[in-house]
This record gives structure tokens, C-alpha cells and sequence, in this order.
């Protein structure tokens, strides 16, 4: 008997009735796995898989995953095949470039960004502390606190890396720097970051699955959370009420100062998974790496000579942590949104979609993380971030070829771009709320708004 005739097909149809958690099946080049009892183990989070199943996964696996994972799908394998399986053209040719990437080892050549950047990031801990516990001077305080908010950001950079590929030699060392660098020195704990950030990643500005865009009530990109949406990633209603109308009117305009102040939700969002009934992996070791940071920076403050100085400072330092706060808006908030899950077979098309690049000159890399290069680091996560302006081009090229957008805008544009997507959803949440005399009013006055 053939290979062929030993085969169990099933159909596309067949394979999106197991899209329900107990009953999980993904398909891989065609190839057909249940995951119902392993996605709990699953590393990147069991929102992946719940955010994919039923569909074909392929693009997005081999997005996410090394070439080692694919020795442990066979156990999974449940000895189906998908009959009609198809390849997109564009799906094709990104294969062909991550197997063209993975071939010349660029996934592996990391270059010495980590340890650059950590060594900077304490550097600027010591002159924090320096400035802080030996010097007297209010300006020496002020510049200590700007200093402590951008080795936060730089720090956070770090962490970022580690989450999405080993930055060391070796696991454990890997996520000794995830501690590290986002527990201990931010204060953001690195399983609430692969928790929600995994799913952004899948879920690229879907509004009721990425977590990255729903910030009802105070901000919204897009009138359909007017709706009262159910949030498929949080299990929860985001309900548009009376303040979340008032808030949402005048965005355009508290938009910046929320970012000042958005540190203190990733605080809060830390500490309700960490203390939640959700599994959490490594729960342990990530509050310990909490408690080091809560016991280190109000000790630093302490040193300070007064309650006025220690709030400016604190206040200050936060503050300077919005660059980054209004960078990761820029890459998403202006991009394109959709509703409902992602679709495995359009992964180039939906990244592509969902994202905005920020241009910059070579010497700023550093400042954005890599970053600013949002759809190639959304294209291939685990690429180390010194090879992201490398393959900038070839991405380009591959977005000409199928019609699909590429948009590289400078810093201010993107801010232009952004505030004009939140200043058109606040004037739509307006009208929502009051009666239109009211609001043809409120545009007179505020024509230029």
C-alpha cells in the first residue's frame, strides 16, 4: 500500500470545527496536530493557539519558532492531512525568505547589542545613584531622574529581545536577563509582557483580540468599541460608557499626557496577573524579581531631601518613559484594524496591515530598539534587532511585489498620523453623546482642535 493511500485527509471545513478549547486542532504545511491538552505547555501562551486553532498555522510558526521545534510536533501529529491545503503566493515567498534568513544564520548571529545595552543601562544606574546619594543639587536630581527614565526604556528594550529569541548562550541565562532587565530594574513583570505580547504579535490589531489596542476608557482607536465589544483576550465587556465618552472625546488632546503618566497601569497591570488564579510560569521567580525592584527604587527615593523633590523625581523619570509609550502607539494606533481572529492564511498580509515603521538615520537604532523597523520585527520576531535595517529592503521588496503596504514614516508624521486617528474617533464619541446642535457648536469652536 502507498504512503499516499495510508494518509487520513480532511478538509479546510472539517479542520476549523476544532477551534474550541478540549477540541484544538492546527495545521502545519498541511499537516494536521491536536493541541487540546498541550497548549497549556505551550511557551508562547495558550492565546497563540486559541487566537489560531482550526486553521493552517504555518506562516505563523515558522515566525515564532526555531528550527529545533519542529522535532516536537510529530508527537502531537493526529494522523489527519488537510485535502485541500494551499499555498498563497505571498505566503510562498515569505517562506522562502525566512528559510533564505535562516540560511545565512541570521537568526543566530546576534551581534554584542545585549551586552552594549546592559552595560550602558548600569553605567546610567550607577550615575543615578551617584546623583541621587552623594550630590545635593536639585539639578543634579532632575537630570538623575531623565537618566533613570531612559535606562528604563533601554532596559525594556532588553527584555523585549530575550522575550522573543535567547540573547545568551543559554536558556538560563536567558532568562536570567528577562529577570533582570524587565522584573528587577522596570518594574514590569516578563510573563505579564509574553502574555500580552505574544498575543499582539498573532493578533495584530484585531480590536477585540490585541491587547495593545483596547484601552477603553481612555483611549480608542476606532468607533466600533463604541459597541461595548467583548475583549477575546481579557474574557471581559470594555464597556463605552458616560466616562469612557468623556474621555475618548478629548483624547487627541490627553493623549500625551496619559503617556506621561501609562507606567503606573503597567505597574498595576504587573501586579493583577502575578496575583491572579491565571497560570502563570515561573509566578515565583517573577515576584521576587518585583520585590527587588520595589525595594530598590523607593529606597532611592528616600534619599532625597524632600517629599516635593521625590515626587518630581518619580514623576520626572516616568515621564521621560513615554518616548516609548507614544513609539509603540505610533507603530499600531494609525495602522489598519479588523475585528475577529487572526487568519493563518493572510499572516504577511495582516502584519503588513497592522503596522507602521518610523524612519530614522542609522546612529538613532539604538534609541528606538530596533523597533521603529515595527513589520520587519513584526515579520520575523526572532531576528536580532541589529539585522532589522539589513533586511529592511528586501521587505520593501517583497511588499512592492504583492501590492501590500509599506509605510516608513518619519517621527512626525506618525505622531500627525496617530493623533488624527484618535482626534477623528473623539469627535465620532461626541457625537455619539450629545445632540448635533450641540456638536456642530463644539466643531466652531474648536475648528483647529
Amino acid at each position: 500500500m502507498s504512503e499516499q493511500t495510508k494518509k487520513r485527509f480532511i478538509t479546510s471545513d472539517d479542520l476549523k470545527k476544532h477551534n474550541q478549547p478540549g477540541d484544538l486542532w492546527i495545521s502545519i504545511q498541511g499537516k494536521v496536530y491536536d493541541v487540546s491538552h498541550w497548549v497549556k505547555s505551550h511557551p508562547g501562551g495558550e492565546a497563540a493557539i486559541l487566537n489560531l486553532a482550526g486553521q493552517d498555522v504555518t506562516d505563523a510558526f515558522i515566525a515564532y519558532h526555531p528550527g529545533t521545534a519542529w522535532r516536537h510536533l510529530e508527537n502531537l501529529h493526529n494522523g489527519y492531512h488537510v485535502k485541500d491545503h494551499h499555498v498563497s503566493d505571498v505566503s510562498r515567498d515569505y517562506r522562502r525568505l525566512a528559510a533564505e534568513f535562516s540560511k545565512r544564520g541570521l537568526f543566530d548571529k546576534k551581534g554584542h547589542v545585549t551586552l552594549f545595552t546592559l552595560t550602558c543601562v548600569a553605567a546610567m544606574l550607577a550615575a543615578v545613584v551617584y546623583g541621587v546619594v552623594a550630590c545635593t543639587s536639585i539639578w543634579a536630581h532632575l537630570i538623575s531622574a531623565v537618566l533613570l527614565g531612559l535606562l528604563w526604556i533601554q532596559s525594556a528594550y532588553v527584555g523585549h529581545d530575550s522575550g522573543h529569541y535567547n540573547v545568551t548562550s543559554t536558556k538560563p541565562c536567558n532568562k536570567l536577563v528577562q529577570l533582570l532587565s524587565g522584573n528587577c530594574i522596570t518594574g514590569i513583570s516578563i510573563a505579564w509582557w509574553k502574555w500580552t505580547h505574544n498575543a499582539h504579535h498573532i493578533s495584530c490589531n484585531s480590536l477585540d483580540h490585541d491587547p495593545d489596542l483596547q484601552h477603553i476608557p481612555v483611549l480608542a482607536v476606532s468607533s466600533k468599541f463604541f459597541k461595548s465589544m467583548t475583549s477575546r483576550f481579557y474574557g471581559r465587556r470594555l464597556t463605552f460608557d458616560p466616562l469612557a465618552r468623556f474621555l475618548i472625546s478629548y483624547q487627541h488632546w490627553s493623549f500625551y499626557p496619559i503617556m506621561c503618566v501609562g507606567r503606573i497601569n503597567l505597574f498595576i497591570q504587573t501586579f493583577l496577573l502575578l496575583f491572579s488564579r491565571r497560570h502563570v510560569p515561573d509566578r515565583a521567580l517573577n515576584i521576587a524579581g518585583i520585590l527587588v525592584f520595589w525595594t530598590w527604587f523607593p529606597l532611592l527615593v528616600s534619599f532625597l531631601p524632600n517629599w516635593q523633590e521625590r515626587i518630581i523625581f518619580v514623576f520626572l523619570s516616568m515621564a521621560v518613559t513615554a518616548i516609548q509609550h507614544v513609539q509603540f502607539c505610533l507603530n499600531h494606533f494609525a495602522a489598519d484594524v479588523y475585528t475577529g481572529p487572526p487568519n493563518g492564511n493572510d499572516w504577511f498580509e495582516k502584519q503588513t496591515a497592522g503596522t507602521l515603521d518610523i524612519s530614522c538615520r542609522s546612529y538613532m537604532d539604538w534609541f528606538f530598539g530596533g523597533l521603529q523597523f515595527q513589520l520587519e520585527h513584526h515579520l520575523f520576531p526572532r531576528l536580532p534587532r541589529c539585522h532589522l535595517r539589513g533586511v529592511s529592503p528586501v521587505v520593501q521588496e517583497l511588499c512592492k511585489k504583492h501590492n501590500l503596504p509599506y509605510r516608513s514614516l518619519s517621527w512626525w508624521e506618525a505622531n500627525v498620523w496617530t493623533l488624527r486617528t484618535l482626534r477623528k474617533a473623539a469627535v465620532q464619541a461626541r457625537d455619539v453623546t450629545n445632540p448635533v446642535l450641540e456638536n456642530l457648536l463644539w466643531e466652531a469652536l474648536n475648528t483647529h482642535g
